[in-house]
């Protein structure tokens, strides 16, 4: 390995998994008859890896599951790191599993802080999993109850802010959800969130394929209003949308990761053409697990098809090239994108952070700091700082340093 030190990363999109106890101790108590709670169920998987079945107790796999109105979410191995690690790396079917199976360090801040410091990790933003990416499991599932949906979205908040973060000196970094059927009530809780600090907000890449308002027609302009009066970063998962690209027709599984960086794309070329940024030129959009090699030709094909398909502009044009938009309002987040790395003045310098995925199987888990190196090679230190970590640090204006941090003590797990 080299000689090199590597800044301490401040990874923008890990996952937190939700505490059994989350609504006992932060929902009011009278919702708490129809709160969601994680019980013990048992799960057939074996026809459907993505159409859970209950069976009866010893018939299929245990499984700790939340529960939730009419709906239910079964925690899977691959998105998870087990007690035993290499345990964890041999399971990649889609079997269920219970927190007696998962490593604390999943739902367990205490036990979260030895993990990144194990990983030369220093800070960490996490996003929901239950829930899913946004938060939509509130916003969809309670459409006949608002006002269990809202108090549900008020206390994942102030768990997420008070108990996984509070302790942590800042280094785990609160990624609030939304409300999504009203972009007022939304509005508020945003601003109810940047008074306590928190500068990121997850929302979908494409909201209205969740059956809820488009970002056009100003139907969000409340919520764009108050996350660029106070800084604060949209953060849109992949996946948030609740439907990824679908791959050809007999296709095996391992195409649909392949292809997920196409909503992000698609995302990004809603943004900049809807007029949003027009109109709120300091808003901040970052692009999490989306990677960013993709955003060079993005950038181009747009400027190409603004200058060129006159047909297709409708009435409204948009003040600036769709590339600046780009490079002043977007942010792309990378974990394993050589390519982006190696381009990143074409990007925009400015315009990536890095990211671990910190539970999910296709992370570097357990072997972070030999991965980071890889992807840094050859890489001017003015370039792997900003990436690494001074652009998140600006970004989400967060309180660290801003000096390169020193390599991880102790032992550093390398690959072969």
């Amino acid at each position: 390995m080299s000689e090199r030190t590597l800044p301490k990363i401040i990874s923008v999109d890990d996952h937190v998994v939700e505490p059994p106890h989350l609504f006992e101790r932060w929902l009011p108590k009278r919702f708490l008859d129809r709160a969601p709670r994680v019980e013990r169920r048992w799960i057939d998987m074996e026809t459907d890896a993505y159409n859970d079945t209950e069976v009866a107790e010893g018939e299929g796999l245990p499984a700790d599951v939340w529960v939730y109105g009419d709906s239910m979410y079964v925690p899977r191995r691959p998105v998870l790191i087990l007690k035993d690690v290499e345990t964890s790396a041999a399971m990649r079917d889609k079997e269920p599993v219970t927190y007696d199976e998962m490593d604390p360090a999943c739902y367990v801040p205490a036990e979260r802080l030895k993990a990144m410091d194990s990983q030369h990790v220093e800070a960490s933003l996490g996003f929901p999993s239950f829930p899913r990416f946004c938060g939509q499991a509130f916003s969809e599932q309670y459409r006949d109850d608002r006002e269990l949906g809202l108090a549900c979205v008020r206390a994942y908040n102030d768990w997420m802010v008070e108990e996984w973060c509070g302790d942590s000196g800042g280094r785990l970094i609160p990624a609030q959800v939304v409300p999504l059927w009203d972009a007022q009530l939304a509005a508020d809780e945003v601003r109810r969130n940047a008074a306590r600090g928190v500068r990121a907000v997850t929302f979908s890449e494409i909201v209205g394929h969740l059956g809820f308002a488009t970002i056009h027609d100003r139907n969000w302009d409340p919520f764009f209003a108050a996350c660029e009066e106070t800084g604060t970063v949209v953060c849109m998962h992949i996946g948030s949308a609740s439907l990824m690209m679908q791959p050809p027709p007999g296709s095996p599984t391992v195409v649909v990761p392949i292809l997920q960086f196409a909503n992000s794309y698609a995302s990004m070329a809603d943004f900049v053409f809807s007029g949003v940024l027009d109109r709120f030129p300091q808003l901040k959009l970052a692009y999490s697990e989306g990677q960013a090699g993709w955003m060079p030709y993005a950038m181009e094909r747009m400027d190409h098809a603004y200058r060129h398909h006159t047909w297709a502009l409708g009435e409204q044009r948009i003040e600036e090239l769709p590339s600046t938009y780009v490079r002043r309002n977007m942010y792309g987040c990378v974990f394993a994108d050589r390519h982006a790395i190696s381009h990143a003045r074409e990007i925009g310098t400015d315009n990536l952070m890095f990211e671990v995925d910190f539970p999910h199987a296709d992370g570097p888990y357990p072997n972070t700091y030999a991965h980071l190196e890889r992807q840094f090679e050859g890489i001017d230190d003015e370039i792997t700082y900003k990436i690494i970590r001074g652009n998140a640090i600006r970004v989400f204006e967060l309180g660290f340093d801003r000096e390169l941090a020193g390599a991880p003590t102790g032992d550093v797990p390398v690959t072969a």
